[in-house]
């Protein structure tokens, strides 16, 4: 779900060429659900092999990584570990919703609604342990490293950002910022021309940047205040929220008030308030040495795609012939300031 923050916080567009020589930490499980529900068939089915194991997650991972790799970013992605115990509603609800989405969509199915069926598709989405297990090898293969984070892959990502060995965190959900993260990359995963739903429209989705001061300056709040708001909207941690509540009004409330239990007239019995607080502010993360490229494992990336998961090897071929031609161009230009600097 994530915190309704949308309206509050102020953004600044930003190009991927921008974000060369940065190191960004990538929310996984988020950047995997994201491919899961866009790259799909026509009936609306997940990319499979022809075992009928689901490749959607492995595509995205592979095609938009090199995408980011050939504008010389440095990637690493997080990925979540044990969910806080006050996150199981939220998890819960998630899965009814699945339930439901996936009801409704084999029943479009069946009346032949191909647009009915796509669009409930998109809600089916399901990560399981060997697909995580299958992201995690490709990465390797890669290069790229990843990070097994003991709980939330979010916090994880503003902890490493906070010590400097991220430039920014990406995510899809505006949690990062309460979690301390100082900067924040939205669509970053996603950017490029996008459809939307239920209409023959394309839009063009943009790499969005969000500060955390910036941010705390403009609402007039301190990171703790911006906590108590998240909460007065509903996080992962207390999804419903109070009622007629909306983030002007949150925003409204704790300029006003100060402080959540400040605020007359709530239910303040509802929610663990200092057990959500403590999530936000002082995460169950951990130290770990700075994260480092490794080798582009080009014919070991090949049998796996290719002959274990039935990728097209020229479509594979093609993608990193691109970033062997940008890794070498970054090598002779660099080679080049060193003569001349030198």
């Amino acid at each position: 779900m994530g915190v309704d923050l949308g309206r509050l916080v102020p953004k600044t567009k930003v190009s991927l060429g921008e974000l060369s020589g940065k190191t960004i930490a990538i929310d996984a499980y988020n950047a995997l659900y994201q491919f899961l529900a866009v790259i799909r068939g026509a009936d609306g089915e997940p990319l499979k092999d022809q075992q009928g194991r689901v490749t959607s997650h492995l595509s995205g991972l592979f095609y938009r990584s090199v995408n980011l790799m050939e504008k010389g970013i440095n990637l690493v992605y997080i990925f979540d570990g044990k969910p806080p115990e006050l996150k199981a509603k939220e998890i819960s609800q998630r899965r009814i919703i699945k339930e439901k989405a996936q009801h409704n969509y084999e029943k479009a199915l069946r009346s032949g609604n191909i647009v009915e069926a796509k669009k409930f598709a998109q809600a089916t989405s399901r990560l399981n342990h060997d697909m995580i297990q299958d992201s995690k090898r490709l990465l390797d293969l890669m290069g790229i490293p990843w990070v097994q984070a003991p709980s939330e892959g979010e916090a994880q990502a503003a902890y490493m950002a906070s010590k400097g060995q991220a430039s920014m965190t990406a995510s899809q959900d505006y949690d990062a910022i309460l979690f301390g993260a100082p900067k924040i990359l939205r669509n970053l995963t996603i950017s490029g021309k996008r459809k939307l739903p239920n209409k023959n429209i394309y839009v063009n989705v943009e790499t969005e940047r969000i500060d955390l001061n910036h941010t705390l300056s403009t609402l007039g709040l301190t990171r703790e205040q911006l906590v108590d708001l998240g909460i007065l909207l509903g996080t992962d941690f207390n999804p419903e929220g109070f009622d007629r509540i909306g983030p002007s009004t949150a925003l409204k409330l704790i300029k006003q008030y100060g402080s959540f239990e400040s605020i007359p007239g709530l239910q303040k019995d509802m929610i663990n308030l200092e057990a959500i607080r403590e999530i936000f502010l002082r995460p169950n993360v951990t130290d770990i040495d700075t994260p480092k490229q490794g080798p582009f494992m080009e014919n070991l990336i090949s049998d796996f795609l290719s002959k274990e998961r039935d990728f097209s090897q020229d479509r594979l071929e093609s993608a990193m012939k691109r970033l062997r031609i940008q890794t070498s161009t970054r090598s002779e230009n660099l080679e080049k300031w060193f003569e001349e600097t030198h």
